[in-house]
């Protein structure tokens, strides 16, 4: 009796599992115990002897993500600076999605943070940073009122902290279009003490806002101004190294900072 291995094509219902993961052995049995062949038949490519059938035994390989577990903070960062790309620091709202991805990507940064006890570490924390996210956002008739839908536009967001005085200082400028173009920026000073390994408690000290004539386009709602970006509160400082650092407040905002040179401010 003589006996055929040959090769099938795919079958259907597995056809889509990628080839690099597909392993497919084929036994030929007989459809009968009594089936015997006296001679040997040639077949075609993919075909079966008659009086036999194909049994298929597919093997999936395992595959690992190479995503989740396996990058490092350096590759995440990567990742999060281009998910970050024409956001706005997500002050005008960001669309849900983006804000997931956001999120999901400073929770793989924070779970592998080099500085787990950074209030023990505050030369890793003191200097000047750059806000470049935040989920703090102006929206409505807020953004209204402070005419950043019109004439006003806001420029960079700047922190220096100084850690031998306890301070912190939090710089927002502004652009403001119209008769007289101008520039200006609302400085906001802070105390700060710590409050635990990874936590600090923040109280408001004093602000202003430069020059006289940006003072005079906030004053009616200078309230509104301040309310938003008040630090008043508790800040847990979930990640920090040498470039970057993220922070989570009490009222459940999440800011990601950038290492900045202090003459920027």
């Amino acid at each position: 009796m003589a006996t055929m291995l040959v090769q099938p094509p795919i079958p259907a219902f597995h056809a889509n599992i990628p080839p690099m993961l597909r392993t497919t052995n084929m036994v030929i049995t007989p459809t009968s115990p009594s089936t015997t062949h006296q001679k040997t038949q040639s077949l075609r490519f993919g075909e079966c002897p008659p009086g036999f059938r194909p049994i298929y035994r597919v093997k999936v390989a395992e595959q690992t993500s190479g995503l989740v577990g396996d990058e490092t903070p350096t590759q995440i960062k990567t990742e999060l600076h281009q998910a970050l790309q024409g956001i706005n620091r997500g002050i005008f709202g960001v669309p849900s999605a983006k804000k997931s991805e956001i999120e999901g990507l400073v929770k793989q940064l924070e779970s592998q943070n080099p500085t787990p006890d950074p209030t023990v570490n505050l030369e890793k924390v003191g200097g000047c940073w750059k806000l470049v996210y935040s989920t703090i956002t102006i929206l409505g008739s807020r953004r209204t009122k402070l005419g950043l839908r019109d004439f006003i536009s806001l420029g960079d967001f700047y922190q220096n902290i100084d850690i031998a005085k306890g301070k912190a200082v939090n710089v927002i400028k502004f652009d403001v279009r119209g008769l007289n173009l101008f520039n200006g920026r609302l400085t906001i000073v802070a105390s700060f003490k710590k409050a635990s390994k990874s936590r600090v408690d923040i109280s408001y000290d004093n602000s202003s806002i430069t020059p006289v004539q940006l003072m005079n386009v906030f004053r009616k709602n200078y309230d509104i101004l301040l309310g938003i970006f008040n630090p008043d509160g508790w800040l847990e400082i979930t990640y920090v190294d040498d470039t970057l650092r993220i922070g989570r407040d009490d009222k459940g905002n999440i800011f990601i900072l950038e290492r900045a040179e202090e003459n920027l401010i």
